[in-house]
């Protein structure tokens, strides 16, 4: 056969048979039919140096450009901070800094010089943003077709046999990386080297999923097949906000959202639809809750518009405000950010946790599941909340509700009910407690947390759980085995300690606070050691009940020790203004 093999690109690896004996490995080769060699200019030669090109895409909010990347380290200064980027992970930091404020300019500089690293491989040192400009304009555009090919990948590593004018074996080398792979078939594409894939050969796609091909002729078809298929990212930014209409379905029916800010026409209404729950289910029907508990129903329904992204439509009869077909400008884990033109946006936040269609059956496995302690309630405009610290509630299934002052269960009776509207409501009735004697209405529903209103009054309740949390029980063993005295008590520079000079506290597992004074006085509190985004232990003391009213509140726990307790009072800026320090005693 006269076959000229030095305008070969890869032989197949015929077939090696393959020997062993007394350490001795002969390889025979068996020539290939005309029709299996590939010449240079064939497509698998273009499909295997397009696998190999290197991406540029992953940095494209430092370049701006998909067929180059920087060398990193590097410095940049993003809207006037500078930082150091020294690996991939970084690049969420430029986005959080672009992402602080939405109606900003933002603006990267990068210090030059910097090495940038083209399709190719090489590596080109740049002393200036001109010349970066100029590599940038030779890529395509955003989201413009480009030569490499990003969605499969080879697993390395891979090996060639290489072969002399005779066609005999004369060296076999190992590839690690694409940076190896593509210089070594720019070789074969010019002549300079006559090779055979040492197959098997596995390829990853880009869902991460792997497929072994055995020839040139699997290869060829894996790649062709895959060279399409998947989003490469080619924008600008750097979060993945080329979602598939699929991906962005699927994304969208995952969980409810909530409106975390709201502009329409130019007018902030994130007052107005801040918590509004929204959604979206499969059959294009989306759901929308009120804070106030109103139900309203639409539809909705995405596209993908080709160089503007995807676009998510809603349409309410009743609500204007969110009836538009908006554009979808952003999207990462568990926040959605949709605008219109001179129109308006809103930034969606996921909480999987929340439940959109209330029924009565579920407000009242809720309710009883646990301890419910009240963590804000305000009447008539008056906060009230320190009224109830350490004073839990019970829900029973009988209807009957039970609060816990100082140690000493009062009973009452509640109702979950349903108005004509389908909202659902809660009515307590409690002796003595004329604040909890409302007829209140469900307005959020989570596992941990229940919101309640009506007119101008709010409730929210916070679920507590005895006895399923290691830290609380800690605590809470320490404090019932114990006798404490106020070791210290600090109101921003006053040191009041004196006041409390001889006292003893108890505190009882009935959640009851027992204090001793010097002339063997009893003075009762109530106590609940609790968790929000913290450790906590509320006390609180009836008004006349001097001095130790001073000390209801719900202080934050810094230390704890079977012998000591430091406690601290932070103003809403996070100023310390109080410190309390219990002290075990002997």
């Amino acid at each position: 056969m006269k076959t000229n093999w030095r305008i070969l690109l890869l032989l197949p690896f015929f077939a090696l048979l393959m020997f062993t004996s007394c350490q001795e490995e002969v390889v025979d080769i068996t020539e290939p039919t005309e029709a299996e060699a590939l010449v240079a200019e064939s497509e698998l030669t273009a499909l295997v140096s397009a696998a190999s090109k290197m991406d540029g895409s992953k940095d494209n909010i430092i370049d701006r450009a998909s067929c180059i990347s920087v060398k990193l380290p590097l410095t940049v200064v993003a809207n006037g901070l500078e930082i150091i980027i020294d690996s991939e992970e970084d690049f969420e930091v430029i986005e959080a800094i672009f992402d602080e404020f939405d109606n900003d300019d933002d603006n990267l500089e990068m210090i030059f010089p910097i090495t940038i690293i083209n399709a190719d491989h090489d590596e080109i040192v740049i002393n200036n943003a001109d010349q970066l400009e100029a590599y940038a304009e030779a890529c395509s555009g955003e989201n413009e077709e480009d030569d490499d090919i990003e969605c499969i990948d080879f697993k390395y590593p891979i090996s060639f046999s290489i072969f002399n004018a005779d066609f005999l074996i004369i060296d076999t080398i190992e590839i690690e990386n694409d940076r190896q792979l593509h210089r070594f078939i720019r070789r074969v594409k010019e002549n300079e080297v006559i090779a055979s894939i040492n197959y098997p050969v596995t390829m990853v796609l880009a869902d991460g999923s792997e497929i072994i091909v055995n020839s040139n002729q699997e290869l060829h078809r894996t790649i062709k097949e895959a060279k399409d298929a998947c989003d490469e990212d080619d924008d600008n930014d750097y979060n993945d906000d080329d979602f598939t209409k699929e991906r962005l379905d699927n994304y969208l029916v995952k969980c409810p959202w909530l409106v975390h800010e709201f502009n329409r026409d130019a007018n902030a209404l994130t007052d107005k639809y801040f918590d509004y729950a929204i959604n979206f289910k499969e059959n294009g029907v989306v759901v929308m809750r009120a804070r106030n508990g109103d139900m309203l129903t639409g539809t909705w329904e995405t596209r993908v518009v080709q160089g503007r992204g995807a676009k998510l439509k809603m349409e309410f009869e009743n609500l204007a405000d969110f009836t538009l077909e908006w554009y979808i400008y952003e999207i990462e884990e568990g926040r959605v950010k949709v605008y219109q033109e001179d129109a308006g946006r809103i930034i969606m936040k996921r909480n999987c946790d929340v439940v959109i269609d209330h029924t009565k059956e579920r407000v009242k496995n809720y309710l009883q599941e646990c301890l419910w302690r009240i963590a804000r309630i305000n009447v008539g405009g008056a906060e009230n909340e320190k009224e109830y610290i350490g004073t839990p509630l019970r829900f029973f299934e009988n209807n009957v509700v039970k609060i816990r002052i100082e140690g000493e269960l009062v009973e009452g009776t509640y109702e979950v009910f349903v108005l004509n509207s389908g909202r659902i409501g809660l009515s307590i009735e409690l002796e003595g407690r004329p604040n909890l004697k409302l007829q209140w209405l469900v307005s959020f529903l989570g596992p941990n947390l229940i919101k309640l209103e009506n007119s101008q009054n709010r409730m929210v309740l916070e679920r507590h759980c005895p006895n399923t949390d290691n830290d609380l029980n800690y605590i809470e063993d320490i404090l019932v085995s114990s006798q404490w005295e106020v070791a210290s008590y600090m109101d921003n520079d006053a040191d009041l300690t004196e006041n409390f000079f001889m006292y003893t506290l108890s505190f009882l597992e009935t959640g009851r606070i027992k204090i001793t004074d010097p002339n063997e006085g009893v003075t009762r509190g109530s106590w609940l050691a609790y968790r929000h985004e913290g450790l906590f232990l509320g006390m609180r003391f009836g008004r006349d009940n001097e001095p130790f009213n001073q000390l209801t509140h719900r202080w934050r726990i810094k230390e704890i020790t079977p012998n000591r307790i430091e406690l601290k009072d932070y103003s809403a800026n996070g100023i310390v203004e109080r410190v309390l320090v219990l002290e075990r005693k002997e």
